[in-house]
C-alpha cells in the first residue's frame, strides 16, 4: 500500500517523517503504521489519504469505539495487531494534536485490549547445536545433486550462514541486527561487536569462541568475492555482493530446520529466545541479560524468568519421587 508520493494526505506525511527522523522508528514500523491509519480513514472516513487529503477533525470516539468493533467483526485479527492499530493511531492522533492540526485525539483513553502473555518459544542447546551444524551437511548435498552452480559459490553460502547463526546465538541478535552488521561492526581480536537495534540504539554484545570461528571461515571466503573493505560495507553478502536480505536468509533457515529435525514453525527470533533462556538458566542475572538483547524495559526481559521457571518446573515434575 505506497500510493503516489506527491498525493499522500500531507499530515499522513508529516507524520511519518517524524516518525522516521525525530522517533527513529524502522521503515517496518512506518510502513505498519501508515497501512494501519489509511485503513481507518477508509473504513471510518470513506476518504483515502493515498488519493489526497483526508478531513481528520471528522472523528470523534464514537468513530473510534466502532472502528475496534468492525475490524473484530470483519475477519479474526491477532490480539496484537490489534493493539498495533491502537498504537498507531492514537499516535497519530497525539502528533496532530499537538501540531494544532485537530483539537482532540478521538483514540485518547479508548480502552485497548490487555496484551496476551504467551511464553516465546525457545529451543534446547542440543537443538541449537542441531542447528547450527546442519548447513553444512545442507550445502554438501546441494552440490551433490546439482542444486548450485558451482562448489565455490556452495561454500560461500555455507560459511556464511554458519557465521549468521553462530553470531545471532552469540550475542541474542535479531536477524536484521544480524544482516545489518559492517564490517566496521566487528572486532574478532577483542571478541566484542557493536549492534544497531530499534529505534537505532546501539549496544555492544560478545561473540563466543564459535562464532569467531565462523566469522573468520567466511571473511576469508568473503575476501575472495569482494575487495570492499569499508568500514561500513555489510559484512554478510548473497552471492550477487549485495547485503543480505532477511527473506532470503529465512529460506535457507526453513531448510537447515528439516536437516536437524526441528519444528518448521521455529523462526531465527528462535535462536535469541533461547540464548537468553539458557543465559538465565546458567545463572546469569537478569539486568545482564537485559543489557545484552537490547532491551529498553526490564519488565520485557523477565518474560524469560518465566520460561526458566517453567522448565524448572517440568524437571522437578519428572525427576522428584513425590512431585
Amino acid at each position: 500500500m505506497t500510493g503516489e508520493p506527491d498525493r499522500l494526505d500531507p499530515s499522513l506525511r508529516m507524520f511519518l517523517a517524524y516518525l522516521a527522523n525525530e522517533r527513529n522508528a524502522s521503515h517496518h514500523t512506518c510502513d505498519s503504521y501508515r497501512i494501519d491509519i489509511v485503513q481507518f480513514a477508509r473504513l471510518t472516513l470513506k476518504q483515502d489519504p493515498e488519493a489526497g487529503p483526508v478531513d481528520w477533525s471528522l472523528p470523534d470516539v464514537n468513530d473510534a469505539r466502532s472502528y475496534v468493533v468492525d475490524i473484530q467483526s470483519a475477519e479474526p485479527i491477532a490480539r496484537s495487531s490489534l493493539l498495533r492499530k491502537l498504537s498507531a493511531l492514537r499516535s497519530f492522533f497525539r502528533f496532530m494534536v499537538r501540531e494544532n492540526i485537530v483539537s482532540r485525539n478521538p483514540f485518547q483513553g479508548l480502552a485497548s485490549p490487555k496484551r496476551e502473555k504467551r511464553l516465546p518459544k525457545y529451543m534446547t542447546v542440543d537443538e541449537v547445536g542441531r542447528l547450527l551444524d546442519a548447513p553444512e551437511p545442507f550445502w554438501r548435498n546441494a552440490v551433490e545433486v546439482g542444486a548450485v552452480k558451482t562448489r565455490e559459490g556452495a561454500d560461500f553460502s555455507c560459511a556464511r550462514d554458519k557465521a549468521i547463526l553462530e553470531v545471532i546465538y552469540s550475542g541474542g541478535l535479531r536477524i536484521s541486527e544480524a544482516l545489518g552488521l559492517n564490517l566496521g561492526d566487528i572486532d574478532l581480536v577483542s571478541q566484542v561487536f557493536k549492534v544497531r537495534g530499534k529505534g537505532k540504539k546501539e549496544r555492544y554484545c560478545a561473540l563466543g569462541g564459535p562464532a569467531v570461528r565462523a566469522l573468520r571461515a567466511y571473511l576469508r571466503f568473503r575476501q575472495l568475492r569482494t575487495a570492499d573493505g569499508r568500514t561500513n560495507a555489510p559484512v554478510f553478502l548473497c552471492q550477487r555482493g549485495q547485503r543480505l536480505t532477511a527473506r532470503s536468509f529465512q529460506r535457507s533457515f526453513k531448510s537447515y530446520l528439516s536437516i536437524a529435525g526441528l519444528s518448521p514453525d521455529l523462526t531465527p527470533h528462535k535462536l535469541r529466545h533461547s540464548f537468553a533462556t539458557h543465559l538465565l538458566d546458567a545463572g546469569a542475572d537478569l539486568r545482564s541479560v537485559q543489557s545484552r538483547l537490547g532491551h529498553e524495559n526490564l519488565s520485557t526481559t523477565q518474560i524469560y524468568t518465566h520460561i526458566s521457571a517453567e522448565r524448572m518446573k517440568q524437571i522437578y515434575q519428572k525427576a522428584h519421587p513425590r512431585a
